[in-house]
């Protein structure tokens, strides 16, 4: 049975007293993150922060290792978790290793005095999040990736058993903010720290979360780990998707295909498919895709894009009977693409679409369509 470490029963948390989330009950165990997805106006950041004690739950509790977040006074909760909320930071003219330090305050007393060791804590913090070289910059003056670490480096000062983050990687790009959960997953790991944190971004949730909780429509939906919660039909219906689809293989959506009936015949595979699929997308022009294996990578977006897609079993040949149904479809398009650069055993069929649209004048690249 999993030690509930970590736990909330029958939260409500709203504002006033409108309840916003009713029936709050998940549980998370040290060495784990959680993340929080749903629609926006779901509750999720209204859940942080009743869990940070930023604002009264309407209801219900929250433990803490055997202890009610709701029975700690301020220092006690400031040293056992640490919030990081999306705001972003103005602080006046102070240093990065100002801003960490801020950290320590819980364990300064009241005339917030840093000792040796809690400079050297500091500074230890700051090299954890790889900005021991922004010390002495001054805070406004770096980049928001930057600021991020820093008020990592801040969050690791309280030296906390549980650790809240509200979109943490909104703001930044790419590069920050694969960084910044790069260092999330190794201080986890190596400190044991739980994580709550809410992101938009399903790709990364579905890449760095242990646990999955699913807010919506007042409630919690569904709550489990991220292979139980990243299915399409599920995804879009957490979020209202009417227009497009959502991939869960590549934990990415697609754009909705375009209307009509096909007017350009895309031979891929392998991959090579994906780019022209797109392409054709964006430009509005609807496609037909094929002759693919069910396994392919190029199969899900095709599905996805595509006005209609001819495919095969999985690690089955395509057989001259598939080609030859899919050669009436060929014929009736104003064009078609061979994005496949070679054919092998499985697929060497497809070269008798490539010979029929070579002779009937259709063959063409993708930049002249």
């Amino acid at each position: 049975m999993e030690k509930r470490w970590f736990f909330t029963e029958k939260m409500c948390v709203g504002y006033g007293k409108k309840p916003i989330l009713q029936n709050v009950d998940f549980s998370l165990s040290q060495g784990e993150i959680l993340t929080i997805i749903g629609p926006n106006g779901a509750g999720k950041t209204t859940l942080l922060k009743s869990i940070a004690r930023q604002i009264a739950p309407l209801g219900g509790r929250a433990v803490l290792s055997g202890q009610e977040l709701a029975s700690l006074s301020a220092p006690q909760a400031a040293r056992r978790m640490a919030v990081l909320l999306t705001e972003r930071s103005r602080p006046g003219l102070i240093t990065c290793f100002e801003v960490a330090a801020a950290g320590r305050y819980p364990y300064t007393g009241r005339l917030g005095l840093l000792t040796a060791a809690d400079r050297k804590k500091v500074h230890n913090a700051l090299a954890r999040v790889h900005a021991a070289d922004l010390a002495e910059r001054q805070f406004s003056q770096i980049s928001d990736g930057q600021k991020q670490r820093v008020l990592l480096a801040r969050a690791l000062c309280q030296e906390p058993e549980l650790l809240i983050l509200d979109e943490p990687t909104s703001f930044l790009d790419i590069h920050h903010k694969l960084e910044l959960l790069a260092i999330l997953k190794q201080l986890v790991r190596e400190q044991q720290l739980a994580v709550i944190l809410t992101l938009h971004e399903l790709d990364l949730a579905q890449k760095v979360s242990d646990k999955i909780l699913c807010a919506a429509h007042g409630h919690i939906d569904r709550f489990g780990a991220p292979d139980e919660i990243f299915v399409p039909q599920y995804i879009e219906a957490l979020y209202g998707v009417q227009r497009g689809s959502y991939n869960a293989l590549f934990g990415s959506l697609e754009l909705q295909p375009p209307d009509g009936p096909a007017q350009v015949f895309v031979i891929g595979g392998g991959g090579a498919g994906i780019p022209v699929y797109r392409a054709l997308q964006r430009r509005g022009i609807a496609f037909a895709a094929g002759i693919l294996a069910e396994n392919d990578l190029d199969t899900p977006v095709a599905k996805a894009l595509a006005h209609r897609v001819f495919t095969v079993p999985a690690f089955e040949p395509v057989a001259p009977q598939d080609a030859a149904a899919a050669l009436p479809v060929l014929r009736s398009c104003r064009a078609v693409v061979c994005a496949q650069p070679a054919f092998g055993t499985l697929n060497r069929e497809n070269r008798l679409l490539v010979q029929e649209a070579e002779a009937l004048g259709l063959l063409q690249p993708l930049s002249e369509i």
